[in-house]
C-alpha cells in the first residue's frame, strides 16, 4: 500500500458520500419518498459518511507509523463493508427491489469486522514504532547567551 493510500480512499469516500446523499435529497427526493424509501437512502449516505471518516481514520494510523494485517482488515472492512451495506440501500432506494434488503447485513457484518480490526491495529503502544535514540559520545556544548554582559 503507498503511503497516504487510505486517507485518499477515505477523502473521495466522503465525497461520494455526500454527492450521493445531496442526489438523494434533492433529485431523487420525490421518487424516495412516494415509495417509501427515502429513510433507507438516508440511512445509506449517513453510513457512507460514516466509512468515509473511519477510512481518514485508517489512513492517519498508517502516516503515523502504523501498520500490519489489522490495519489493512480495517480499511477493506470499512471499505467492501460500506459498499455492500450503503449500496444496497441506495439501490433499494432507487428500484424498490425489496430482496436487496437481504444483503445489507453482509455489508453491515464487514463493517463491525472493520471496528473489531481497528481496534487491534490502534491498540496497545507496544504496537507503535520505536521512538529514534540519538546518542553522542561529545561533551555537550555550552550556549551562546545573547545577553553577555553578566
Amino acid at each position: 500500500m503507498t503511503e497516504g493510500f487510505w486517507l485518499r480512499i477515505g477523502a473521495v469516500w466522503g465525497f461520494l458520500a455526500v454527492a450521493t446523499g445531496a442526489f438523494g435529497a434533492h433529485g431523487l427526493k420525490e421518487r424516495l419518498e412516494a415509495t417509501g424509501q427515502l429513510a433507507n437512502f438516508q440511512t445509506g449516505a449517513q453510513y457512507h459518511m460514516y466509512m468515509a471518516l473511519a477510512l481518514v481514520t485508517v489512513g492517519l494510523l498508517q502516516l503515523s507509523g502504523r501498520s500490519g494485517p489489522a490495519l489493512s482488515v480495517a480499511g477493506w472492512a470499512f471499505l467492501v463493508g460500506s459498499m455492500i451495506f450503503s449500496g444496497t440501500l441506495y439501490a433499494l432506494g432507487v428500484s424498490g427491489q425489496r430482496w436487496l434488503g437481504a444483503i445489507t447485513p453482509i455489508g453491515g457484518v464487514l463493517i463491525l469486522v472493520g471496528w473489531a480490526a481497528l481496534a487491534v491495529a490502534a491498540g496497545p503502544a507496544g504496537a507503535r514504532p520505536a521512538p529514534v535514540q540519538v546518542s553522542s559520545d561529545r561533551e555537550p556544548v555550552a550556549s551562546a547567551s545573547i545577553n553577555s554582559s553578566r
